[in-house]
């Protein structure tokens, strides 16, 4: 092994006179909650790499792209779990059956999860059954999508002059016992939100005429900057600029499609003086050939590494 090459069998080599890590899978089988990152495959960690290159069983979020999904080995189990466009496809559990079942078999399970599983991500109900269960587990972070779409946009989520805080909130409208949507209690959520700095809302798309409603109710100017921000991170990456007056009608008419963000605040301002500037300026982008390219050597090593 090189000086400083990471295996995929979970060590870690320094070389020469230096100590080596080594992590060995544990007989009775093991989980990691891991976040698979808002949607560009290059913003994995080396740690996400190492857990699906050794997984026997992957259960992952239905946005989870093929690019990371190919990283798992060809014989690895697939399930299909989690959300797609803000449904629920495995709710009426707080962690899939069959990730339990493959631990107790004594396999590596991989629960992989969009953006970081401890923002909005349920691991913490997920965690919670594994540890009854007795399984042991690790969570392995991920790049949340608010982050991922600060970066893909130059959109500056604190800026010292206009935003010294920032907030993720869920724009989930958690039902009532009737199943009715409890407005009520959305209300007073957004009431106890900051009166300034930056908002960021997940899974906001279904809600929007609410939350405006709600944030002018709260004490939010009508002409705050807002922005609309659709599948952050991939190809597909969309955004409108607005307020929260205008917003929801500027995402409808652009038809944004989850996952999305709302973002509220004045560094929404910032971030559009940054985008005129940079009209200006070619900015070299990773073309898909070059990412194809790429993946498919760290596939061929993952597999020399693993034999």
């Amino acid at each position: 092994m090189d000086r400083g090459e990471f295996s995929a069998k979970g060590s870690w080599s320094t070389g020469g006179e230096g100590e080596s890590w080594s992590a060995k899978a544990p007989k009775m089988g093991f989980v990691s909650l891991v976040g698979a990152g808002p949607g560009d495959p290059e913003l994995l960690t080396l740690k996400a790499v190492r857990a699906l290159s050794e997984a026997q069983v992957v259960a992952y979020d239905e946005l989870v792209s093929e690019a990371i999904l190919s990283l798992a080995p060809v014989d690895a189990e697939r399930i299909a779990v989690g959300r797609r466009g803000g449904g629920v496809r495995h709710h009426e559990v707080d962690l899939h059956p069959r990730v339990v079942e493959a631990a107790r078999m004594g396999k590596r399970v991989v629960r992989l999860k969009g953006g970081d599983p401890s923002i909005f991500g349920r691991v913490g109900e997920e965690s919670l059954v594994l540890a009854e269960a007795g399984i042991p587990f690790e969570i392995i972070p991920g790049v949340s999508a608010a982050l991922g779409a600060a970066a893909s946009l130059a959109l500056p989520l604190t800026h010292r002059l206009v935003a010294s805080t920032v907030t993720f909130v869920t724009a989930h409208l958690v039902p009532k016992s009737d199943g009715s949507p409890d407005l009520a209690r959305f209300e007073r959520q957004i009431a106890d939100l900051p009166k300034e700095g930056t908002l960021v809302f997940y899974m906001g798309l279904g809600t929007l005429p609410q939350l405006r409603d709600a944030l002018v109710r709260a004490g939010w100017s009508n002409a705050t900057p807002a922005m609309g921000i659709s599948k952050a991170t991939t190809p597909d990456e969309m955004q409108v600029i607005g307020t929260i007056a205008t917003l929801p009608e500027l995402v409808t008419e652009a038809k944004l499609e989850a996952p999305a963000l709302v973002v509220v605040g004045h560094v929404v301002d910032v971030h559009a003086r940054i985008a005129v500037l940079r009209r200006a300026e070619p900015v070299e982008a990773t073309s898909v050939e070059r990412r194809s390219a790429f993946f498919a050597g760290l596939r061929r090593r993952l597999a020399r590494l693993a034999a």
